[in-house]
């Protein structure tokens, strides 16, 4: 799925690991990522966290898996620079949902947790 994934390649993300319900997806903030506060959009750290949660619902290549919903907390801010890691894990799936928790981090330092909530979409035939 990441191969096709033209909007997360296009921000310089970088697929580390995608096995078992478990992705991880790093990412430089670039200069066109920074806000009004000189700090990183809240929007890209984000989308990081999308990317590592949809790598790892896809990891099985058995469906098509989509977002259902997701909620962020912004822990701390990150700068231009800064190599960013998601590490998305699977928490449950039950029927077609699933819940998976992903951790944005500068090294050891928690940028970002995220929760996302996923669908895996009928099959059609």
């Amino acid at each position: 799925m990441f191969e096709a994934d033209r909007a997360s390649k296009n921000l310089g993300m970088r697929l580390v690991e995608a096995v078992d319900g478990r992705a991880v997806v790093e990412m430089t903030v670039g200069p066109l990522m920074i806000n009004g506060h000189n700090i990183a959009h809240g929007g890209f750290v984000f989308t990081l966290a999308d990317t590592a949660f949809a790598c790892a619902c896809n990891v099985d290549g058995g469906g098509v898996t989509v977002a259902s919903g997701a909620d962020v907390t912004f822990v701390a801010s990150a700068r231009e620079g800064d190599l960013l890691v998601a590490t998305a894990v699977e928490r449950v799936v039950f029927g077609r949902s699933g819940v998976y928790d992903v951790t944005v981090r500068r090294g050891e330092e928690v940028i970002a947790e995220f929760r996302g909530r996923s669908r895996t979409l009928a099959r059609r035939g």
